[in-house]
C-alpha cells in the first residue's frame, strides 16, 4: 500500500497559496508533482540549504546551495484564477 500514487488535484504551473508551515500565507506557482507522496515542490516556498560537493565531470561548484523542498499536498490551496482567492474545487 505504500508509496501508491494518488489523485493529485494540483498541476504543474498552478498558482497556490500555503496554508500551513513557515511560509503559512504567501503564493507561488507549482513546479513539480509527486503523486507518490502526495507533494508539490513550488517556486520560491519551503527553502532548505543543502552542502555539495564539487563534481569535476559535470562542471558543478561545490558549496552550500538554496533549493525548494517539497510541501505537502494538503498544505497549499489552488487559487482561482479569475477571482484570484483560494479554492478547493479546480474552475471549470
Amino acid at each position: 500500500m505504500e508509496n501508491q500514487p494518488v489523485k493529485m488535484k494540483l498541476k504543474k504551473g498552478d498558482e497556490v497559496l500555503v496554508i500551513a508551515g513557515k511560509d503559512r500565507g504567501k503564493r507561488g506557482q507549482v513546479l513539480r508533482v509527486m503523486p507518490t507522496t502526495n507533494s508539490v515542490v513550488v517556486a520560491g516556498l519551503n527553502l532548505i540549504k543543502k552542502a555539495v560537493k564539487p563534481n569535476p565531470q559535470t562542471g558543478q561548484e561545490g558549496g552550500i546551495i538554496t533549493k525548494e523542498a517539497p510541501i505537502h499536498a494538503s498544505n497549499v490551496m489552488l487559487i482561482d484564477p479569475s477571482t484570484q482567492k483560494p479554492t478547493r474545487k479546480r474552475p471549470a
